[in-house]
């Protein structure tokens, strides 16, 4: 199984239904039952089942990404309610009547997809799409979704229950931005009076609130964390960016130490970090691959004369004689990010020099 939604479907209708929408709808797989099998399936990769649906569903649940279940509401809610077992974990199920009149998102509504899915079969099958989170009928921040189309990390989840309530109930809610992509309200109208944003820590020390989603590349301080945590949220966009140069052979170990240690040092989380970048002689590094590979970093690299178009205070005659380049980590950060400064100029540690640069992003009007 390779693909990304089960479609099931138990009824004459539902079948019938089913094997049409799996023709449009991508990345997905068809079972339904034997006894309306009609002799293509093999040839088609549609899938039979004997008996009960109930005990296809816990293989489904736990291999796929989403369900699209053409059966009964009731039916679907007992036959699932013995295996589910975290909004974080669970997978998206939708359920669509036999008629295809309606499509119900049922389970794991934002983090797992299942109010987009249900949105995107009910637009193949011409029917009303049933979405009942809050949030989406309100038209305000989902918390647990809050700039997952950018790449964001929820670092702190317990609170999302709390926040959530605090945003839909329409409570005094503290945006706190201090970076990330700024056009996160996607809505047609303005932001709603009772969601405040701020950009830093000091600012929304001047602001009463109930509940807080803070956006930021930094490490909190015990008292921002007692103070901003208690009741809110915390994300980690992807806007840093590592430069770095290192001796050829240098190992993971030592690469991810240095880095380690220096975002720590310079009270920065590891979680930020969008990506690497270094000179193209260093591509093919090993240690370096291997610290993108653990962490799910790209690595960007830049020839000499694209880096040496980046003024440098202090230019390396030493590092020019062996790369044509007159600095590695500083001008590939600058460029990488888009930025005009360094959060860290330039640290050399063993073999390896570290720079850290961060991804600008202009403030949106509102």
């Amino acid at each position: 199984m390779s693909k990304q939604i089960a479609v099931v479907a138990i009824t004459k209708h539902g079948v019938q239904m089913a094997r049409k929408l799996v023709e449009i709808l991508p990345d997905s797989d068809l079972y339904y039952m034997e006894k309306f099998a009609t002799g293509d399936e093999e040839n088609r990769g549609f899938y039979l089942f004997p008996g009960s649906v109930s005990k296809l569903l816990p293989d489904l649940f736990a291999r796929y990404r989403g369900l699209v279940l053409i059966i009964s509401l009731g039916a679907v809610v007992r036959m699932i309610a013995p295996i589910l077992k975290d909004k974080k974990t669970d997978p998206a199920v939708v359920v669509v009547d036999d008629r295809g009149e309606h499509v119900i998102s049922v389970l794991s509504g934002h983090l797992g997809g299942a109010n987009e899915l249900t949105r995107r079969v009910a637009r193949i099958l011409q029917a009303r799409p049933v979405v009942t989170t809050a949030s989406d009928v309100q038209q305000t921040i989902p918390v647990d979704l809050f700039g997952s189309q950018f790449g964001w990390e929820i670092e702190s989840f317990a609170k999302a229950t709390p926040v959530s309530a605090a945003v839909v109930n329409e409570e005094r809610v503290l945006v706190i931005q201090e970076s990330g992509e700024t056009n996160w309200w996607t809505y047609d109208k303005p932001i709603p009076d009772h969601i405040r944003t701020v950009r830093s820590m000091e600012e929304a020390s001047n602001h009463p609130f109930d509940a807080t989603l803070v956006v930021t590349h930094r490490l909190l301080t015990p008292d921002e964390e007692e103070r901003f945590l208690a009741n809110g949220v915390l994300y980690r966009p992807k806007v840093l960016v590592l430069g770095i140069g290192c001796n050829r052979g240098t190992t993971l170990q030592e690469i991810e130490q240095v880095v380690q240690e220096t975002l720590l040092e310079s009270q920065l989380s590891i979680k930020s970090v969008r990506n690497i970048a270094t000179i193209d002689l260093k591509k093919d590094e090993q240690g370096l691959l291997a610290l993108c590979k653990k962490y799910g970093w790209h690595l960007e690299s830049y020839t000499p004369s694209e880096l040496n178009k980046v003024p440098l205070e202090h230019p390396s005659e030493t590092v020019y004689k062996y790369t044509g380049a007159y600095g590695v980590s500083e001008p590939a950060a600058l460029l990488s990010a888009g930025a005009s400064k360094w959060i860290l100029p330039k640290k050399k540690s063993g073999n390896v020099t570290i720079s850290i640069a961060m991804v600008p992003h202009q403030e949106v009007q509102r």
